[in-house]
């Protein structure tokens, strides 16, 4: 099977998801300036701003990891809304995945090879590979290009700890192979439904539009 990789698009266009995000940063700045004005007013009290500037950061920050998460896959896959919708299913439903997707550096000599599939990527698929059950279900696929290479297969962990936080298998597996590649490693967590996304040995929280 041919290593099929498409040339990177010299810019991704999801315009209105970054519009949206321009007026979200300009109207928090707005009112993060607006808060600064009553600082000094003994009768004001910001700590409730402040919360709420809080929680909108969290949203934002979900917001732009989803923008950047559809620049990062549209060059090397034209099955990125496919990608996108399973792993909101697969997060409602609270079924854990894990899907490695190739980018411009091949990740066979990283992965433990594991059922071969050879079919092209539809979120049904993947949604059944990862049913609670199924054989296939522990274990990451290896998507290139537009196709699912196989299932089941293993990928290496990381060794970072991130503050207090215990990560799971999956997520350490996510992070552990961006670390080794320029992959793009989508994960959803089997007990909170929780999905996001590893790249650069970072992991970023998604929401789908």
């Amino acid at each position: 099977m041919t290593n099929e990789v498409k040339t990177p698009k010299a810019d991704c266009d999801f315009s209105p998801l970054k519009e949206q995000l321009k007026l979200d940063l300009q109207q928090m700045k707005e009112d993060i300036e607006a808060s600064l004005e009553v600082f000094n007013n003994e009768d004001r009290c910001v700590l409730g701003q402040i919360e709420t500037f809080k929680e909108r950061l969290i949203q934002l920050e979900s917001r732009a990891a989803t923008f950047y998460l559809n620049c990062y896959l549209a060059p090397f896959t034209d099955k990125y809304v496919d990608l996108s919708i399973s792993i909101r299913h697969l997060s409602e439903r609270r079924h854990g995945a894990l899907i490695a997707v190739e980018r411009s550096e091949p990740l066979e000599w990283l992965v433990q090879p594991g059922t071969p599939i050879g079919a092209a990527i539809t979120y049904t698929l993947l949604e059944s590979i990862f049913y609670p059950g199924n054989p296939l279900h522990d274990g990451a696929v290896l998507v290139r290009a537009n196709q699912i290479i196989s299932a089941a297969n293993v990928l290496p962990l990381t060794n970072t700890m991130f503050g207090q936080r215990k990560l799971g298998t999956r997520h350490r597996a996510a992070i552990g192979l961006s670390e080794k590649s320029d992959a793009i490693v989508l994960v959803v967590s089997e007990e909170t439904g929780r999905s996001s996304f590893a790249y650069k040995g970072q992991l970023y929280p998604v929401i789908n539009p």
